[in-house]
């Protein structure tokens, strides 16, 4: 898959853009006063595969705290700013990797050039947020909401970055309609070279949200648009980082997790397969490392459909087969098909561990 070619902006120790890797984010629910338990979330997001967290600023007291949860973040934080422009100021001053602004909700276009000298100085990226739902009246009135009135109000936003000389910068064009956001960032990608922040905003409850973000974000994605994501889910944040890995994984853009190929099942099954492959899920879903497994329920065409996988097993009745790189390797008696699957994802594990030691 061919990514398009991006500038490169510094966030931290990290840099979003170019044309490789797809940096995962996600945002705490947390309030971020509460210092204690917004940095054991953002440990959490981390831990999963976020490597970049957002916190809201939404009063003093959070941006009060915004100090003490950078110097114990174990990742880049990005500070949500909205109408409030001295939390940006203090944002900045305090050492934040990227605050994330809505130009349109800052009238005074001088504190905002204060913002973006002071940004500058301090080598903070910024991302220009437009979302379908709060773009510029004066657009909206003449042009309704469309994708070209969400890039007519990115323009004016960037024009006047670019006017003051500010170029660390990331820009999103969220809709919470998926084609619409199909449509915005197709129209940004072929404008704009500054890295795009993908997402698809207030997609809904977790599954739902799901469906909704996958459906709007895999075209782009497929495309090569998109250098960092956010899914953004009701729910657990945790949850938005899951499933951030497993659309990228499978479009072959996050390999570091094991994923398991299993199939619908039909009246071929022969053993109870559904509570094997929730048992692998669970014992993998820590499992840091790229590796597939292929759970099928048929030892007639089991491996031939899983020819692709590293590992495997195939029901049948009372036995099955295990399978390793397409090929049959040997017969295993149903009750210890499970037990022989886990050790042989054992054995790839432990040697991953040991090659990245060494």
């Amino acid at each position: 898959m061919k990514r398009t070619e991006t500038r490169k902006i510094k966030v931290g120790n990290l840099f979003i853009g170019g044309d490789k890797k797809v940096i995962i984010q996600s945002m705490t629910n947390t309030k971020t006063k509460n210092i204690d338990e917004t940095i054991k979330q953002i440990n959490e997001l981390y831990n999963e595969g976020a490597e970049i967290v957002r916190v809201s600023i939404f009063d003093n007291e959070d941006s009060q705290s915004l100090k003490k949860i950078i110097e114990k973040s174990p990742c880049p934080i990005v500070a949500d700013i909205h109408f409030n422009p001295l939390f940006a100021i203090n944002a900045i001053n305090d050492g934040v990797a990227k605050i994330r602004l809505n130009p349109g909700n800052i009238d005074d276009e001088n504190i905002l050039k204060k913002i973006l000298t002071l940004a500058k100085e301090r080598g903070t990226a910024i991302r220009i947020g437009i979302n379908s739902g709060s773009l510029p009246l004066d657009i909206v009135n003449n042009f309704g909401v469309t994708s070209i009135s969400m890039m007519m109000a990115m323009r004016r936003y960037v024009k006047i970055f670019e006017d003051n000389e500010f170029y660390n910068t990331v820009i999103s064009l969220k809709a919470t309609d998926a084609p619409l956001a199909i449509e915005a960032y197709r129209l940004a990608a072929n404008e704009f070279d500054y890295p795009l922040h993908l997402g698809i905003t207030e997609a809904g409850p977790k599954e739902l949200g799901t469906i909704k973000s996958c459906a709007g974000l895999a075209p782009l994605l497929y495309e090569g648009i998109g250098d960092t994501i956010r899914i953004s889910l009701t729910c657990n944040p945790v949850e938005e980082v899951k499933v951030c890995k497993k659309l990228l994984n499978s479009l072959g853009l996050y390999s570091n997790m094991v994923d398991i190929i299993s199939c619908p099942t039909c009246g071929r099954l022969n053993f109870d397969m559904e509570p094997i492959v929730k048992e692998i899920a669970e014992y993998t879903k820590d499992m840091k490392f790229p590796l597939k497994v292929a759970i099928l329920g048929c030892a007639v065409n089991g491996p031939g459909e899983a020819k692709e996988a590293d590992v495997g097993i195939a029901g049948g009745i009372g036995s099955g087969i295990l399978f390793e790189k397409g090929k049959i390797i040997k017969a295993v008696k149903e009750e210890n098909l499970v037990a022989e699957l886990k050790c042989i994802i054992d054995k790839y594990y432990n040697e991953y561990k040991k090659n990245k030691l060494c």
